[in-house]
């Protein structure tokens, strides 16, 4: 079991390898990179291109890790004891099983996406060490020890937003993403414009890397947000000499708000503008 990329995601070698290695060692796959970047994307296109069914847990800044294993309604419970309901009797009736139960629960293998753990409370990966290092849990209320019948493919994704526990870093194999140089960046933008003329790829590319590397910015463009951005050059037909200017100097490019996200970096990229006008 090896993957080796899809037509609608390119990977870059190293980030090949680094999956395949985490397939190896059955180690979950910690993926860390600028928003934007395919993190997310990484594990759909994996689970495709491997035929595995995908489970996604999408971590919210109040999941609990409890959350993943399952939850006990005991609500609904009291509420069907007052109405003389018969499925009392049996407490499996109110376990609501979590992504993770799931995941050890299926009967072939699967991917398995926890997406941005960094959103949750610092605890919540030391929460699930035991649980992701030796695939099960026990559930006190059925009084059961849940085993998982094949490892799953886990993938964890992280936006650097707050530091992982030591502990939890140790269990998973880890890889950064980096930003696509200019190559990389066009063999991505052919998969999702692959009518898209060279002459507009090429005007595209040098101003989408010029405000990316303009000093200062808060927020930096990212992958997604080009994307975005060509999506509405090409829907509103802009004209190629529209993103030119006639010294081939910085100027403000038509939809900037496609890549640009904050009124600081506007604010800022058109003063720089402004000050490389007067210079001229």
């Amino acid at each position: 079991m090896r993957f080796q990329g899809t037509d609608s995601y390119v990977a870059t070698d190293d980030l090949k390898l680094a999956v395949n290695a985490a397939i190896q060692l059955q180690r979950p796959l910690l993926i860390k990179g600028e928003p934007g970047t395919g993190k997310t994307m990484l594990a759909e296109e994996v689970a495709a291109a491997l035929d595995m069914p995908l489970l996604q847990w999408h971590i919210k800044s109040t999941t609990k890790a409890q959350q993943g294993l399952y939850e006990y309604d005991a609500v609904s419970r009291l509420r069907d004891s007052q109405l003389g309901d018969e499925r009392v009797r049996d407490i499996h009736n109110y376990i609501v099983k979590g992504v993770l139960w799931q995941a050890f629960d299926s009967d072939r293998p699967v991917v398995l996406l926890i997406d941005e753990i960094d959103k949750a409370d610092i605890e919540f990966p030391n929460d699930l060490l035991r649980e992701i290092d030796r695939m099960e849990f026990y559930c006190y209320e059925t009084r059961e020890l849940i085993k998982a019948k094949h490892r799953p493919l886990v993938f964890i994704t992280s936006n650097n937003e707050k530091e992982l526990p030591d502990a939890f870093l140790r269990r998973c194999f880890f890889h950064f993403i980096k930003f696509p140089e200019a190559d990389t960046m066009r063999q991505i933008v052919n998969v999702h414009f692959p009518t898209l003329k060279s002459e507009l790829l090429g005007v595209a590319m040098k101003t989408f890397y010029d405000v990316r590397g303009l000093p200062g910015l808060k927020k930096k463009p990212s992958t997604s947000e080009l994307l975005d951005w060509l999506k509405l050059l090409v829907a509103e037909d802009i004209p190629l000499t529209a993103l030119q200017s006639a010294d081939n100097k910085v100027s403000v490019p038509p939809l900037v708000g496609a890549l640009l996200k904050n009124e600081q970096d506007v604010s800022l990229f058109e003063k720089l503008v402004f000050m490389n006008q007067r210079n001229r």
